[in-house]
């Protein structure tokens, strides 16, 4: 017994008894999980130096900044864009003119044939903008547009290094189709960003987080800052765009003794563009090598503005904004901007987007080369056109001022401006290569850039503030207002060959039109007289898949007016049931799922979840019953 009792205590303490080393381990263990407990609960619990209110303010400046950062790339970009554009054209024009330069180095390939052609491609093209440019921004987006403008500006510059006939017009047919949807994804990218600016300073603001509409002028300061600072930006394009003529062709050029010794008037008794204008202006054709080194830098550069527009443009929407934009249907698309015409505030703004149109060209064609050349000499072109680019980019700071004066105010200025010069010029008419005309003819110059920024920023900017608040409209908008200054490119091709008084004549009506147009537009706005908006679908999306298999889609709604019926009904089903036993509802569930299967109405904004519910609510209802049998 005791041999037992002794054994049994022996065997309590070798397992009660503990080596030194293992306790010692055990306490570490206990030791080491105790802190890695109170480090997760430090670390996923409430931080003392956290503040949410600046995280949330530091998050959104770098939104806004973000904003900023995106006008100033599609400004820069569009101004690089435009700059290796009409400086290469402006080059190739001035050396395919030149019968030296036709006859030794494309003597039997009709280089003033293919001028031709390819001048009308780039002018007669785009008069078709409005029919596509809407459902490629749809189709593409608004960065992907502008992205894929710029590509095809880069190819017009590439197919002059070889300089055929199946080159060079096809790639300005593209450059004519590109036109319009470049000049619409830039004014909505614009405006995009002055309605993002404003949701970012206003990220509190409950209309902002819940995604509504914005109030009616809330981003109009946003819209004047940012098309001011585009229009400063891109003016200088015409700055950029004479250094090749500057830096290359200027040191091959005859004097304008030779250049103009055919010439009898210059001015406003002169038909065409300089009847008798030298058909040799080339001392000296310039080398094969120095032209593809010009090329080159060009090329250099239009891939600079595409890099610009793909990499530091954000986006203009939210991805689900632009599944919905394209989800409306390819034929809507398709009709909305015809039907937007139907808006009186547009229809009464068309003469002011042909005139914009028309001003710009004119004086890069007509007073440039008509007055311009004709007095001066070919030399003097790049200083012209540097002046008019310059003026024009430092007034369109002018128009910050419609953040204190009424917006009428830009458009009304401009138009005065270019009236005054408009009648002036219809009586300058002097005898060519006089030098002494070099100051009136830059004050001219000057003058003209001023009213240039105040027409073409005034424009952009009311086209902005009356469809502010429509950011499901832009595309369709724009697309409307740069059309129509297709139909202006139009109009100057088709005027080459008429008198000066002529061409000035329809600036001066079309000018006049536009300011009684918008005049009346804006006593009617003020009165608020109303205006039509064609409505706009409600996106339909066709995928299959997971994503859109949720219970209440309303996505699959015919109209707002049939979601409301529907959600009226349903809720009256609802209260039906609640006032029902369990198998009459289960009867009736079933009923009205024989009855609906095949009908819309059941299987529209959630109908189907609805018959499911029944379905399992039956389910539980059997299996309470036979729980309750078994017991």
């Amino acid at each position: 017994m005791m041999d037992a009792t002794d054994e049994d205590l022996i065997g309590d303490a070798g397992q009660h008894a503990a080596p030194p080393n293992g306790g010692a381990a055990e306490l570490l263990n206990v030791g080491q999980e105790e802190d890695i407990q109170g480090q997760m609960e430090e670390f996923l619990g409430p931080q003392a130096q956290y503040n949410e209110e600046e995280e949330e303010r530091k998050y959104y400046r770098r939104k806004k900044l973000g904003v900023i950062k995106n006008v100033l790339a599609a400004s820069f970009g569009a101004m690089i864009v435009y700059s290796v554009y009409m400086g290469l054209l402006q080059m190739q024009l001035i050396l395919h003119y030149d019968m030296t330069y036709r006859e030794v180095k494309y003597s039997n390939l009709g280089l003033e044939n293919i001028d031709r052609k390819m001048l009308m491609g780039i002018n007669v093209t785009p008069i078709v903008g409005l029919l596509y440019t809407p459902i490629l921004i749809r189709f593409l987006g608004t960065k992907w547009m502008m992205f894929l403008a710029s590509g095809i500006y880069a190819l017009f510059v590439s197919t002059n290094y070889w300089e055929r006939y199946y080159t060079l017009v096809p790639s300005a047919v593209a450059i004519g189709v590109a036109i319009v949807p470049l000049w619409a994804s830039l004014g909505n990218y614009i405006t995009r960003m002055a309605q993002q600016y404003y949701e970012f300073v206003n990220y509190t603001e409950e209309h902002v987080q819940e995604q509504k509409k914005l109030p009616k002028g809330a981003c109009h300061n946003y819209i004047i800052v940012f098309q001011s600072v585009f229009n400063f930006i891109f003016n200088l394009s015409f700055v950029f765009a004479e250094l090749p003529m500057r830096l290359v062709l200027n040191k091959h050029l005859h004097d304008s003794t030779h250049i103009l010794a055919n010439v009898k008037i210059c001015g406003a008794e002169i038909t065409g563009v300089i009847p008798g204008f030298n058909t040799t202006v080339l001392v000296n054709l310039p080398r094969s090598m120095l032209l593809i080194q010009v090329e080159s830098i060009l090329m250099g550069f239009a891939f600079l503005a595409m890099i610009i527009f793909l990499v530091l443009c954000g986006p203009a929407y939210r991805p689900t904004e632009e599944i919905d934009l394209r989800s409306i249907g390819w034929g809507n698309i398709f009709q909305l901007p015809f039907k937007h015409l139907r808006d009186y505030r547009l229809r009464l703004l068309c003469p002011f987007f042909i005139y914009s149109g028309l001003e710009v060209l004119f004086v890069v064609s007509g007073f440039s080369l008509s007055y311009g050349v004709c007095i001066l000499g070919l030399d003097k072109l790049w200083l012209l056109i540097v002046v008019y680019g310059l003026s024009s980019s430092v007034f369109s700071f002018l128009c910050l001022g419609l953040l204190r004066f009424p917006r009428w105010l830009c458009l009304v200025g401009g138009a005065v401006v270019h009236l005054v010069l408009l009648v002036a010029l219809m009586v300058f008419s002097v005898e060519p290569n006089q030098p002494k005309y070099l100051g009136p003819l830059l004050v001219i110059s000057v003058l003209w850039g001023l009213g240039t920024a105040l027409n073409k920023t005034g424009v952009s900017t009311i086209v902005g503030m009356l469809y502010a608040e429509e950011k499901e409209r832009l595309d369709f908008v724009y697309t409307i207002y740069h059309w129509w200054q297709a139909i202006a490119i139009f109009i100057v091709y088709l005027w080459s060959n008429m008198p000066m008084r002529a061409k000035l004549s329809i600036l001066i009506a079309t000018l006049l039109l536009a300011c009684y147009c918008y005049s009346v537009m804006e006593r009617r706005v003020a009165k608020k007289v109303q205006h039509r908006l064609p409505r706009i679908p409600r996106p339909r999306h066709k995928v299959k898949g997971y994503r859109y298999l949720e219970e209440d889609n309303s996505d699959e709604s015919d109209s707002e007016e049939d979601d409301e019926e529907d959600e009226r009904r349903m809720e009256d089903d609802e209260h039906v049931l609640e006032g029902m036993g369990a198998e009459d509802r289960g009867e009736w569930g079933q009923d009205a799922g024989a009855r609906g299967g095949d009908s819309p109405r059941i299987w529209r904004r959630g109908g189907k979840g609805q018959q499911r519910r029944w379905e399992e609510a039956d389910v539980e209802e059997r299996g309470r019953r036979e729980e309750h049998e078994g017991e």
